[in-house]
């Protein structure tokens, strides 16, 4: 695949998965659990996790919390993945404490939500991300989804922002090929999918991989359509994104991420499917539409 320049954040090419948050019954953090979800993902040879972001309900984790799981997870992959830490906010100063603490466990790169809710300006939001890389030396993945965040990073924002040494990818989840495009042609930064739907569409103008939901459940299968890309096989990478396809829009359209991912593993025998307040489980029509789907991909024979 022929970019136009080299990006500075290839190291997070490829897959990175959005790592669910487990929970006991009580609704307390699972860190034992977490710990043997690491553990699979390093067998099933996940190169990237991303604890702590919108599939690990960083809306509802105390602080304590947060940084407890970004520790947790870097201790167990122990070097033989990387981390990605989910550390924004839409407090700036409250950014950069996560991050420094990211940085001190050794994580690998910092995931950085736009800020949510106060919906700053666009000079605002270079502010916001300027600061943070000002203050750590972690390499910085930004994270642009405005449905969530109610602010887009323009374009404009991303080209100024892609001059701070730091700043060396960002995972684009607004859902626009004119736009990931434009970051590809003005910027020297590594551009990841934040759609699983969308990865091939976004590979083939100029992206470099995903960060997944659906690599909860299926990295091994993420990884060989992303294999298959890279090496020119535009059938066998389709036919990836084909069989994916169904499995990934139920996962993100069913209810809000991660109620279904977690309702999968929990049907898959990998998990309790405990939800945090205020997400509730899926209703019965949704969980038999869910189990249907994972059954038409052939989950159920590979359960593990």
């Amino acid at each position: 695949m022929i970019k136009h320049m080299p990006t500075k954040g290839h190291n997070f090419a490829g897959l990175t998965v959005a790592l669910v948050t487990p929970f006991h019954a009580s609704g307390e953090v699972d860190y034992a659990a977490l710990k043997q979800l690491v553990e699979w993902h390093v067998a099933e040879g996940t190169p990237t996790l991303a604890p702590v972001g919108t599939t690990g309900e960083s809306p509802t984790l105390s602080h304590d919390e947060h940084e407890r799981v970004i520790a947790t997870v870097v201790e167990a992959s122990a070097g033989r993945c990387k981390v990605m830490a989910g550390t924004g906010s839409n407090a700036t100063s409250e950014a950069i404490r996560l991050t420094k603490f990211a940085q001190r466990m050794g994580a690998d790169a910092s995931l950085q939500v736009s800020p949510y809710y106060n919906r700053p300006s666009q000079e605002g939001l270079y502010a916001h991300f300027a600061a943070i890389a000002e203050a750590c030396e972690i390499p910085l993945v930004l994270y642009n989804i405005p449905a969530r965040t109610g602010r887009n990073i323009e374009p404009d924002t991303v080209e100024k922002l892609s001059h701070l040494e730091t700043i060396v990818a960002i995972k684009e989840a607004a859902g626009s090929l004119d736009q990931t495009s434009e970051l590809v042609l003005r910027t020297n930064l590594t551009v990841l999918s934040g759609d699983d739907s969308l990865t091939i569409p976004y590979l083939s103008v100029g992206g470099e991989g995903v960060v997944s939901v659906v690599g909860n459940i299926v990295p091994r299968d993420v990884m060989a359509m992303l294999a298959a890309y890279g090496a020119s096989d535009l059938s066998g990478s389709l036919a990836w994104h084909l069989k994916l396809f169904g499995l990934c829009k139920d996962l993100l359209s069913l209810a809000p991420n991660p109620v279904p991912v977690k309702t999968a593993m929990q049907v898959l025998g990998r998990g309790n499917g405990v939800l945090r307040l205020p997400l509730v489980p899926l209703d019965q029509a949704g969980r038999e539409k869910l189990v249907r789907s994972l059954d038409k991909y052939g989950l159920f024979g590979k359960v593990s």
